[in-house]
């Protein structure tokens, strides 16, 4: 465990927070100065005035993501404030230039008003070739993606929502495959109802699995047809037609559970009431709702995960928004479509039944994964994830036609290889 001194010193030495930003064109000479501004500038800006489309040929849009938060629903800590919330996009910078060789900045708004956050986010579409909104709590963030979705003609995607759905659907196919079950016929209990929840479920049900089969609680209890006059209408997909009440009580001979809520709050029994094979994820963090350790030692039979590094099968969101956001700014797609989603969930399945590879050992101490019980998913540091999720990502834009720069695939995947020799050879 890392201590509270060495967080700080990491956050603060030798320069304070993450991110900074460097020049990619020289300006060493008066005639470097004159065509970084002015008066060279004006030429590249007349072409883009001619030619809007230009502006990926001679700005950064095409590699710049805002990441964007109010701070009401950060990770772990709540509604802790815009500023409060800035090491955590930081950090989302950090992994997107890291893991995709993408540019970020991070922008804080101090602002609850969804409608403002809405206006804001829509006069910033020039910059940027995407927006990753996150840590926006529920039921707001629904509304606010939904509409910059509808009226903004860049993606932008609300990872709390769409990253674990996307991760966690690729384990949870998996773990039906190697527990021997159809993901159709099993009962799935989701422990939350926030913005991660509801996404996962609306995600698993792409995937196959059956919406009379899924059981979502909150704090109250199961959603049911009994409370539909307290529940909002994001809530209200998920009402099922049951006299039962509690968590516990869904738990019974459940296939599948998944944990996004708070720690502790799932038993030994509730386990040990699971149908045989049982899948569990539960991923609240930095305590799941039930210790893995706990989980195995109950059931033997179990196939389980958390969103923890220091147990199997971590549910990793830097698996999903680093290769997603990749592949859909290469194509200068229009959205992030539900399509996309679900070729990046295919790739990462496919991915983690492949035989690792010596990179992938070296940067896990030597240990060696295959595909089976403790191995579902691929690991984030995984090489391949880069070329495969991307690449997929993008192929599905280009199929469902919302990509204005269309890539040969054989190409693009070219095109990904040495951009990933590229980022090696700078110490990515």
């Amino acid at each position: 465990m890392i201590s509270k001194e060495q967080a700080l010193k990491y956050h603060a030495l030798p320069l304070a927070g993450k991110l900074s930003i460097r020049p990619t064109k020289p300006c060493e000479t008066q005639e470097d100065l004159s065509l970084a501004y002015t008066p060279g500038v004006a030429e590249p800006c007349l072409e883009i005035e001619k030619n809007p489309g230009d502006i990926y040929k001679y700005t950064n849009k095409g590699n710049l993501v805002a990441v964007i938060s109010n701070g009401t629903a950060v990770l772990g800590l709540g509604d802790i404030g815009a500023g409060a919330g800035k090491p955590v996009m930081e950090g989302k910078g950090v992994l997107f230039k890291r893991f995709a060789d993408i540019d970020v900045f991070d922008i804080e708004l101090d602002t609850k008003d969804p409608e403002e956050i809405i206006r804001i986010v829509k006069a910033m579409e020039p910059t940027f070739g995407g927006i990753n909104l996150e840590d926006i709590k529920a039921p707001e963030c629904f509304h606010i993606e939904e509409t910059l979705i509808r009226e903004m003609n860049i993606p932008v995607f609300h990872d709390d929502q769409h990253g674990t759905a996307i991760i966690s659907g690729a384990a949870v196919l998996n773990a039906c495959e190697i527990q021997g079950k159809r993901l159709p016929e099993c009962k799935i209990v989701i422990s939350g109802a926030g913005a991660a929840a509801i996404s996962c479920a609306l995600h698993y049900l792409r995937l196959g699995a059956r919406r009379e089969h899924i059981f979502m609680c909150d704090r109250k209890g199961i959603l049911r047809k009994a409370r539909e006059h307290e529940l909002d209408s994001h809530k209200r997909q998920f009402m099922n037609d049951t006299q039962d009440t509690a968590l516990a009580d869904a738990f019974r001979d459940a296939d599948i559970f998944i944990g996004l809520s708070a720690g502790g709050l799932v038993t030994e029994d509730m386990v040990r009431s699971m149908a045989a094979r049982p899948i569990l994820f539960p991923m609240a963090n930095p305590t799941p709702e039930i210790d893995y350790d706990k989980i195995v030692a109950v059931r033997g039979d179990a196939l389980a995960g958390t969103g923890r590094s220091d147990y199997p099968n971590q549910v990793n969101n830097v698996l999903g928004f680093p290769f997603i956001f990749r592949g859909a700014l290469d194509v200068q797609a229009s959205c992030i479509n539900e399509e996309m989603k679900i070729a990046a969930t295919l790739a990462l399945a496919e991915l983690a039944k492949e035989p690792c590879i010596e990179a992938v050992s070296r940067a896990y101490g030597g240990a060696h994964f295959s595909f089976g019980p403790d191995y579902v998913i691929p690991k984030p540091f995984d090489p391949r994830v880069f070329i495969r999720e991307s690449a997929a990502v993008a192929e599905a834009a280009v199929r469902t036609g919302v990509a204005r720069n269309p890539r040969d695939p054989v190409q693009y995947r070219e095109q990904l290889e040495n951009r990933l020799e590229r980022m090696r050879s700078r110490g990515f």
